[in-house]
């Protein structure tokens, strides 16, 4: 795969690749929204009826 470099460790294992933003924009963008998503999987949930109504309250959302 062209775009895609792989450092490896003194054993030949892969360690970290690199990857030609250039070339996989696309494929950036999905790894990162995967690791934010990764990364908030704990984090509590709001309803959205909540969000709504501080939207509304602040004047961000119309009824």
């Amino acid at each position: 795969m062209t775009g895609i470099q792989y450092v490896t460790d003194e054993e030949g294992r892969r360690i970290a690749v690199q990857i030609d933003l250039r070339e996989h924009a696309e494929l950036w963008e999905e790894l990162e929204d995967l690791l934010v998503s990764q990364s908030r999987r704990n984090e509590e949930s709001i309803p959205i009826e909540e969000v709504e109504a501080k939207l509304r309250e602040r004047g961000k959302l119309s009824a």
